[in-house]
């Protein structure tokens, strides 16, 4: 069993690669992650896992109904998806999708290679001007621009090599694993970690003062979906740190950026 299990850190330690996903940008982000999946392996499974929402959500008449609210969407995200080449050249030339899913849901996400959804429920229960809508996208394409998707299906990856080896070692017939369903777990059900919230919150805010949306509306936004939350966080901060913690963290790096808001308003 030790040879088994010394022969799945082997496989796992020689597929890891370190990487620096993006430019730290004015807020400074620079912490190396560790990879075991390829970006275009994770982004073809990314791709398959969206369509499946979509049609999902299409056979519920719930894809894209409020036309108006999509227009709205789309206009904070076709003004925060160019800024996206402060952190990384490649990420304006992603293919980038924006649908709205008429559920009453408190959530929006951005799976990996830039596959964004956005619920009504979260725009209408909180009333969002269009400032905190880009300090929700901010955030959510931030997730994408860090590749936090890729680096979480690389532990479960590695996680799950360590256990198909040790099948097969016991006799156990060995299933291939679906990344579109690690996709789908991590983007639904497996918790973000406190550093990657934080990095995105703090990409979050300078994606929008580079947009020319006012970084400070993160603090604004925060504030009334604490209170939509009460004592249980909405889905969409089901991870994110203490509200004093998060708070105090938004309004440094809100002001840190301010400078990028008043020149994108010039």
């Amino acid at each position: 069993m030790m040879r088994v299990m010394a022969a799945a850190l082997i496989l796992i330690a020689a597929g890891c690669k370190s990487v620096q996903t993006t430019q730290p940008g004015a807020v400074g982000v620079e912490r190396k992650q560790s990879m075991l999946v390829s970006s275009d392996t994770v982004n073809r499974s990314a791709d398959k896992a969206y369509q499946q929402v979509l049609s999902d959500a299409q056979k519920k008449g719930q894809l894209d109904h409020d036309a108006a609210q999509l227009a709205r969407v789309r206009g904070v995200a076709q003004r925060l998806i160019p800024r996206s080449g402060a952190f990384r050249q490649d990420a304006p030339g992603w293919n980038w999708e924006v649908h709205l899913i008429s559920a009453n849901d408190l959530n929006a996400w951005c799976m990996p290679g830039g596959k964004i959804a956005f619920y009504t429920g979260l725009i209408e229960r909180l009333q969002l001007s269009d400032e905190e809508m880009a300090a929700v996208m901010g955030h959510e394409i931030a997730h994408a621009l860090r590749e936090h998707g890729r680096e979480r299906v690389s532990k479960a990856y590695a996680q799950s090599i360590g256990l198909t080896v040790v099948a097969v070692a016991l006799g156990a017939s060995s299933a291939a694993l679906d990344l579109s369903r690690l996709v789908l777990d991590v983007t639904f059900n497996l918790p973000n970690s406190r550093i990657d919230e934080q990095e995105a919150d703090r990409i979050g805010v300078e994606l929008a003062a580079r947009g020319g949306y006012d970084p400070r509306a993160a603090i604004s936004l925060w504030q009334k979906m604490q209170q939509a939350g009460g004592s249980k966080p909405p889905q969409f901060l089901s991870t994110h740190p203490s509200t004093e913690t998060r708070l105090a963290d938004l309004k440094v790096y809100a002001e840190r950026v301010m400078p990028l808001y008043q020149q994108a308003r010039r």
